[in-house]
C-alpha cells in the first residue's frame, strides 16, 4: 500500500471513531466499520491495523470517560474497568477485517454482522464479569446479554454494515479521484 493510501485509510479509521463523540444513537458509531477496515487495509502492517483502531478507540474513551461521564468516576480515568473486554472485541473485529480481502457487498456484509457480533459477545462478557452489575452465574451471563440485545440490534448492528459500506466507498473513491495521480 503507497504511503498516501496508509495516511488516508488511519484518517478515515481515527475520524470513524470519533463518531462515538457526536450525539448517536446508542451503539451506533462507526467503531466496527473502522476495525473491519483497518483490518483489511492495514493487513500488511499487523502494528497499524490492530494500533490504530485500539489507540483512536482509547484517546475517545480518554474524551468520554473524563468529560461527558466524569460524574461517574473519581477522578481522571485511564481505562473503564471493562476496556480490556472492549479492547478485546475490536481486534477480534480487526482479525475478522484481516481475512476480509477483497470486500464483495456480500463479503463485506457477513463481516460486518460478525463484528458486530463478536463486539457484542465479548463487550457484554466484560461487563457482566467487571460491574458487579450482573450475578457471576451463568443466569446473569444470559441476562447481561439479553439486557445488551436492543442496543446490538439497534444500534451495533445496523451501524457496522452501514459505516463498513460508507469506509470502504468513501476509500475507494478517495483513492480513486484525489489520489489517482499521486506517487
Amino acid at each position: 500500500m503507497k504511503g498516501h493510501n496508509v495516511y488516508l485509510a488511519i484518517s478515515l479509521i481515527f475520524i470513524a471513531v470519533l463518531s462515538r463523540l457526536i450525539p448517536h444513537y446508542p451503539n451506533f458509531t462507526a467503531l466496527g466499520a473502522a476495525a473491519l477496515f483497518s483490518g483489511a487495509l492495514l493487513r500488511s502492517n499487523p502494528l497499524l491495523a490492530f494500533g490504530v483502531p485500539i489507540a483512536s478507540y482509547w484517546l475517545s474513551d480518554l474524551i468520554l470517560n473524563n468529560l461527558i461521564y466524569s460524574a461517574y468516576y473519581d477522578g481522571f480515568v485511564l481505562f473503564s474497568p471493562s476496556a480490556v473486554y472492549q479492547y478485546l472485541a475490536i481486534a477480534a473485529m480487526v482479525a475478522l477485517g484481516r481475512g476480509l480481502g477483497q470486500p464483495k457487498s456480500t463479503r463485506l456484509l457477513g463481516a460486518s454482522i460478525a463484528a458486530a457480533t463478536v463486539f457484542y459477545l465479548i463487550s457484554n462478557f466484560g461487563v457482566w464479569l467487571s460491574s458487579g452489575m450482573y450475578p457471576h452465574t451463568l443466569s446473569g451471563l444470559l441476562l447481561c446479554y439479553e439486557a445488551g440485545l436492543p442496543f446490538f440490534l439497534k444500534g451495533t448492528l445496523p451501524s457496522t454494515i452501514l459505516y463498513s459500506y460508507v469506509l470502504f466507498t468513501v476509500y475507494a473513491y478517495l483513492r480513486r479521484r484525489v489520489f489517482a495521480h499521486s506517487g
